[in-house]
């Protein structure tokens, strides 16, 4: 047991390091960028296409704040708006697809997956929803009713202080990661060495089969769809050393956690915007079906080349 929590804590360790790498410098230099006016700007250049999505154009900032920083700052930016009940709904899934992008985005690339890829997913996701559901939802134009009130901030005296906030936030985000990160490889290494992740791989087969990804990448979306796309990177990152996952898989099991990543946490924390009951459960099933439509689409446009191999061996 020891040489398990041994090789368990190194793998926190690496990991931790590995990831902490970008998200320091991301988060410091977003939060950098709110008190610049850069922010400002890019919310008044998005102002007049939020129309296409059943927008007004305040929630412009709402937007561009969660997908600069995190859901919380644009949940804070929600309850200081005057905005209708199908307006938050709309946003509400828009920001589940996407949000805090330049982190998650950059930790997802590291993994192996074309940047390009995961941006394309997750901006698309969050534009056609919207469009989808502004087309179809003719009713929530009643004022929407919030279940708490953003908390007062004072604003910080000169770029000293600034600075000081940036650089609490991007060590307060490692901390964060690590507390998750490091029990999370102890356990996996436990399962790992108990032969507990075989039998869990063997529950999630059918599910990884049908999604047209081999039974290894099982605890990569087990992670990711709990914990978030951020730490399901961490695991697949060990996964892609250790297993032998490919990149077919790896880029499959991305693009599922792009649309359905920690479920509970990015569902639960739009309750204060007043989505409560059957709206919870249509975000939720938003995420997971549209997860599950996509992975399966592309998993049977990207053919395994093993398949592709057999079948131009048959030809030949």
């Amino acid at each position: 047991m020891g040489k398990t929590l041994k090789n368990g804590f190194i793998s926190g360790v690496k990991t931790t390091w590995l990831l902490g790498k970008i998200i320091f410098p991301v988060t410091l230099i977003v939060t950098l960028l709110q008190y610049t006016p850069i922010l400002p700007w890019l919310m008044k250049a998005i102002s007049p296409v939020m129309g296409l999505f059943g927008l007004s154009g305040d929630a412009s900032i709402p937007l561009v704040l969660g997908n600069f920083l995190n859901l919380y700052a644009a949940i804070g930016a929600i309850l200081s708006l005057d905005l209708t009940v199908k307006e938050v709904f709309i946003l509400a899934v828009m920001l589940s697809f996407s949000h805090n992008l330049f982190i998650e985005s950059g930790v997802a690339a590291r993994v192996g997956v074309k940047l390009s890829v995961v941006l394309a997913v997750r901006l698309g996701l969050a534009a056609v929803s919207a469009i989808v559901i502004n087309l179809i939802w003719h009713g929530g134009g009643g004022t929407a009713q919030y279940g708490m009130a953003p908390p007062l901030q004072a604003d910080p005296d000169g770029w000293g202080q600034i600075l000081m906030i940036g650089l609490e936030k991007a060590g307060y985000g490692i901390f964060q990661l690590a507390v998750i990160v490091m029990p999370l490889m102890l356990m996996i290494q436990v399962l790992k060495d108990l032969k507990w992740l075989d039998i869990f791989s063997r529950w999630m087969a059918p599910v990884t089969r049908l999604l047209g990804m081999k039974e290894n990448t099982s605890m990569t979306l087990a992670s990711g769809v709990l914990f978030g796309l951020a730490l399901g990177s961490a695991v697949m990152i060990q996964a892609v050393k250790e297993d032998g996952v490919s990149s077919r898989d790896v880029t499959l099991a991305m693009i599922f956690l792009v649309a359905c990543h920690a479920v509970v946490e990015d569902t639960v924390i739009f309750i204060p915007l007043g989505i409560t009951g059957w709206p919870l459960l249509a975000l939720f099933l938003i995420r997971l079906m549209t997860a599950i439509v996509l992975t399966l689409a592309v998993s049977a446009l990207w053919k395994p080349a093993e398949l592709v191999q057999r079948k131009e061996a048959k030809l030949s």
